[in-house]
């Protein structure tokens, strides 16, 4: 096994994510090839709006409009919904701990995030990214880098949201949402 992978799964099987253990097979380390997700250079949000990378990534997730079918697929709800008064909201995270791992795969987000509606149903708002650091470039998508830190887990890593399902003011990549609250939006 390769530092790589070791250093991998150390940090993983060392993982707490809304109180689950991550694990993580050595196969599931190994380097893999996502320039095709890395070589546009974007230089504003509205640039990436209609980004080829932006349209598939959007296609995919839009199944998770559903949070029965985030479940399905191994989303699994945090209880707490992210807000901070006058900056903005994230909502709900919904993360599969399966797919947190060093890998960045752009149609695989590891979190669907979710905010209430005026009826207090969940909608499908954005998508996120956690990388864990074990010393590989930073990723980035369709140009944008992503940031450090940014999610409370013990190991190193790389976030980005993606605001995919509900237009954020504050940019595409913003990690708050002004027009996101935990209550019900009118």
């Amino acid at each position: 096994m390769s530092q790589y992978a070791k250093n991998a799964v150390r940090i993983l099987a060392a993982l707490p994510m809304a109180g689950l253990g991550v694990a993580c097979d050595a196969a599931s380390t190994a380097p893999t090839d996502h320039s095709r997700h890395t070589a546009v250079v974007v230089t504003t949000p509205s640039a990436a709006v209609g980004s080829e990378l932006v349209k598939e990534v959007h296609a995919l997730s839009a199944r998770f409009h559903s949070t029965e079918q985030a479940a399905k697929a191994g989303y699994v709800v945090d209880p707490f919904c992210v807000a901070v008064p006058n900056v903005g909201g994230m909502g709900h995270h919904w993360t599969n701990p399966t797919l947190v791992d060093p890998v960045f795969d752009a149609t695989q987000p590891e979190v669907m995030l979710y905010a209430p509606d005026k009826h207090g149903k969940l909608r499908l708002v954005a998508i996120e990214y956690i990388v864990i650091n074990v010393g590989q470039p930073t990723p980035t998508f369709d140009g944008h880098p992503f940031d450090v830190g940014g999610t409370p887990i013990q190991a190193p890593h790389w976030s980005l949201h993606v605001w995919l399902h509900k237009p954020n003011p504050n940019g595409l990549h913003a990690p708050f949402n002004p027009d996101v609250t935990c209550n019900q939006e009118s």
